[in-house]
């Protein structure tokens, strides 16, 4: 019988699949199953390769997956460090509060990092550090120093743990897995200043090891896209809102106009902030109009 052996997909290329495995890199090919169940693995996949009588091997069978992101396509992700620049392109509460609410939809866990600190004043990066100090209270880690984040992910990435890179195009991704990881290299590009927004650096997603588990860089996401978020889920991806919404007289209180409404009480004392709750209306009312801004990378 032939050996059977587990691994994680941590790269594909061309229809290659390269599975880290306690036996090292195995570099296979996929069953015509897949095709047939249309099923397509992905890198941060759980999988079993084995070779064949010819020695060649294939991919035989794919685990559960906890979670899967799309576009870029990556499986098992199970935190997501998001990358903010502080400058170039500027920091943005409404971008961050898409990204949020994301990532809470696919039920991936966030810690922030704020890039490009070093080309701002002292006094606006107080006014950005202010905002994100409201967003560590709601749960959201973040960071401002380089070896603060070194210090944290090399004590708390998990074994076999995915965390998965993300941010617009331009806010510094390749350089930080640059510091990150320093034997490998992703080529960097300077920012667009006419579009306010970076050139795609990385073309294909990357599992990388670090320390017990795995960082993921990707392409940038091409869209963040909520359209398919139901409007009576939305509510729940604030966590903020999602507490307070708990004393709310109706269950199903949607927080617009209702009678006894705990969240607009709560934002009224200004333990949620206007801005988020602006943007939670804001994106409500956008999910019910079909017209999600992609916010492309």
């Amino acid at each position: 019988m032939l050996e059977k052996i587990a691994g994680i997909v941590v790269n594909v290329i061309s229809g290659y699949y390269d599975i880290k495995t306690d036996k090292g890199i195995i570099r296979s090919r996929a069953r015509g199953i897949f095709r047939n169940l249309k099923q397509k693995p992905l890198v941060g996949d759980r999988v079993v390769v084995q070779p064949d009588d010819k020695g060649i091997n294939y991919l035989v069978a794919v685990a559960d997956r906890t979670c899967e992101l799309q576009r870029p396509a990556l499986a098992n992700a199970e935190y997501v460090l998001l990358v903010m620049s502080a400058t170039q392109p500027d920091f943005s509460v409404d971008l961050l509060d898409r990204y949020l609410v994301f990532f809470a939809w696919k039920k991936v866990k966030v810690v922030i990092f704020l890039s490009k600190t070093d080309l701002i004043s002292s006094d606006e990066l107080l006014k950005i550090k202010s905002k994100l100090n409201e967003y560590q209270k709601i749960g959201y880690q973040y960071f401002v120093d380089y070896q603060d984040l070194e210090q944290y992910l090399q004590n708390n990435i998990d074994s076999d743990e995915i965390w998965v890179l993300a941010g617009q195009s331009g806010v510094g991704k390749s350089t930080l897995l640059n510091r990150l990881k320093k034997d490998i290299s992703q080529k960097t590009a300077e920012i667009s200043f006419a579009l306010n927004r970076g050139k795609h650096t990385t073309r294909q997603i990357s599992l990388f090891e670090y320390g017990k588990g795995y960082i993921a860089d990707t392409p940038g996401f091409s869209s963040i896209d909520l359209s398919n978020i139901k409007l009576d889920e939305l509510k729940d991806l604030f966590y903020e809102i999602k507490h307070f919404s708990k004393e709310c007289k109706f269950r199903q209180c949607q927080h617009i106009n209702e009678p006894k409404c705990a969240v607009k009480v709560a934002l009224n004392n200004h333990d949620i902030l206007d801005s988020r709750y602006n943007s939670y209306i804001k994106i409500r009312e956008e999910i019910a109009l079909g017209r999600i801004p992609e916010y492309r990378k």
